[in-house]
């Protein structure tokens, strides 16, 4: 297996500026990634990920994503399910504070008392999706994790929400049938097989293939089309000069 990333859970929030409830979103999403589960989570850039930013569709296919909607028209988990794959998990802030009793919700720029407990709120509920994403287990009234391997917090250390496309999780583009696609992980599977001195040959592609197949979607009639991009991929790397010292 590559040697991947440690894993995290990605936090996208909508971009709804019409709506007070959208800046509740997003203040929420930083309260996370900032304050309550900094070591464990990266912000997805919604309008960076709708452009076509790799880095951030990869991280959302390869590892599980929360998406936080203002409104019940989730903007933000029907854009990942329709560019990466379904949310992992789902928080709607008019949902939140329906349940929760909280008068309205107003304020773009500043909110009002109800929008600050909505974004407290909300907050708390993603946090709490992301330990049960990352299977652990939290102590409100211990203020940490139950288990004793659990992160500690430097808390001397400024906390700094730290971005998908930055995540390290290595993707390369290549061609099949003619159209670019992006395949999670290939760069690191192509590198380790190539340490372990597999020639390019019809076996090896199909071991690739294999490997392939655990981080990404391959479709039953493209696997001849996968292993023949694999090869040709594989044997130019292959042929490159291991560097001098």
């Amino acid at each position: 297996m590559p040697d991947l990333p440690q894993k995290k859970v990605g936090i996208v929030a909508c971009s709804g500026e019409e709506l007070a409830e959208g800046t509740v979103t997003r203040l929420a999403a930083l309260r996370v990634l900032e304050e309550l589960r900094p070591e464990d989570t990266v912000t997805i850039c919604l309008p960076l990920f709708l452009a076509g930013g790799e880095g951030d569709r990869a991280f959302a296919r390869f590892y599980p994503t929360i998406a936080v909607d203002g409104c019940d028209l989730r903007c933000a988990a029907r854009a990942t399910e329709q560019h990466s794959g379904k949310p992992a998990a789902s928080v709607v802030v008019t949902g939140v504070t329906a349940e929760c009793g909280i008068g309205p919700v107003s304020g773009l720029r500043r909110l009002n008392e109800a929008g600050q407990q909505a974004v407290t709120e909300t907050a708390v509920r993603v946090a709490d999706l992301v330990d049960t994403l990352l299977d652990k287990k939290w102590s409100r009234r211990a203020g940490r994790f139950v288990e004793p391997e659990a992160i500690t917090l430097d808390i001397q250390q400024p906390k700094v929400a730290t971005c998908a496309c930055g995540s390290g999780i290595p993707v390369q583009m290549v061609q099949v049938h003619g159209k670019e696609i992006t395949l999670i992980a290939l760069p690191s599977l192509l590198e380790q097989f190539k340490q372990m001195g597999k020639r390019p040959s019809p076996e090896t592609a199909a071991e690739l293939l294999e490997q392939v197949k655990i981080y990404n979607p391959v479709p039953g009639e493209s696997e001849t089309a996968y292993r023949e991009m694999l090869i040709r991929e594989y044997a130019a790397l292959w042929e490159e000069k291991e560097p001098t010292l």
